[in-house]
């Protein structure tokens, strides 16, 4: 699951002390579950879709309906973004959040090959529920024809933390 990614940087973050690293935001991919899908379609509206993911082989995966608002709009402009939150707990006596968030940018595309759309379903349904392969078999093959696979190329990865995570981990390090 960890393949490494090039962390191409189109844009300095501003709070360079703040910026995951590349290993921190693909454990992020890693062991998060679900996120927000960006898109952009021909008329400049931007759609944002939460959705079920999985990463492996340095691409992310998400499955679909054949049919849809994503999937019309994927069709005209694949250029996407996908947000997770790792983290974002509330500290209401600072006025501020402890967060870890990874934001990846690339573009999706629908896998056609049936082959190809079973093995990825595979993958994302072992990560849903890794104890049962006799019943994935039965759901891949009830539902193969009813549904999309896609995949992210990751182009880009950026994740962040907040500045007071930054300094309970140089903290924790000191003391060690």
């Amino acid at each position: 699951c960890r393949t490494k990614i090039c962390a191409l940087m189109e844009r300095k973050m501003r709070r360079f002390k703040q910026q995951l690293t590349n290993e921190q935001s693909v454990e992020i991919l890693c062991t998060t579950t679900s996120g927000v899908l960006a898109l952009c379609g021909s008329d400049m509206q931007p759609y944002g879709v939460p959705l079920s993911h999985v990463y492996a082989n340095g691409k992310i995966y998400f499955h679909s309906a054949l049919k849809g608002h994503k999937v019309d709009i994927m069709k005209d402009n694949n250029k996407a973004s996908f947000t997770v939150i790792a983290q974002d707990e509330i500290h209401p006596e600072a006025y501020t959040t402890y967060f870890r968030s990874v934001v990846a940018f690339g573009s999706v595309r629908i896998i056609e090959d049936d082959a190809e759309k079973v093995r990825t379903l595979k993958i994302l349904g072992r990560r849903c529920n890794p104890d049962d392969a006799d019943g994935l078999e039965k759901e891949i093959a009830s539902g193969l024809s009813r549904c999309l696979m896609l995949e992210m190329n990751i182009e880009r990865l950026t994740g962040k933390q907040s500045i007071e995570l930054v300094n309970i981990s140089e903290r924790d390090t000191c003391l060690t």
